[in-house]
């Protein structure tokens, strides 16, 4: 019997403290975690279907709310589940990320909590 791949995540994030949780909460649930840091190889590697992309919504230089766009605008592309994260008090870019078709917006507090289950969720455990 063959064994299946780890299903994959991309993490666009730039904090290196968050990366760490984040690199943890994928080793929980055996799914391969790669971070991305231009927007460029965001859209390429989203390609490979990975089963999640999580998005710094304040990570600017890669222009967030501009690839959430463009993902969910792309036939390829656009059923990747997209997961994007905040401070609380940014009401409006949460909004704004919605509108460019982000599935799931939380303030970073909430994904931290939840970040375990969610990754389970994407995991197929």
């Amino acid at each position: 019997m063959q064994k299946q791949e780890p299903k994959r995540v991309l993490a666009v994030v730039s904090d290196l403290f968050f990366s760490v949780k984040l690199s943890e909460a994928a080793k929980r649930n055996g799914l391969a975690l790669e971070f991305v840091k231009e927007g460029s190889e965001v859209l390429e590697k989203a390609k490979t279907k990975p089963a999640l992309i999580v998005f710094d919504l304040n990570f600017e230089t890669v222009s967030p709310l501009a690839l959430i766009a463009k993902l969910k605008g792309n036939a390829e592309t656009k059923g990747i589940s997209l997961i994007g994260y905040l401070s609380h008090i940014q009401g409006e870019l949460k909004v704004q990320a919605q509108e460019a078709g982000c599935d799931m917006v939380l303030a970073r507090s909430a994904l931290s909590l939840n970040m375990l289950q969610i990754f389970k969720r994407h995991s197929g455990i």
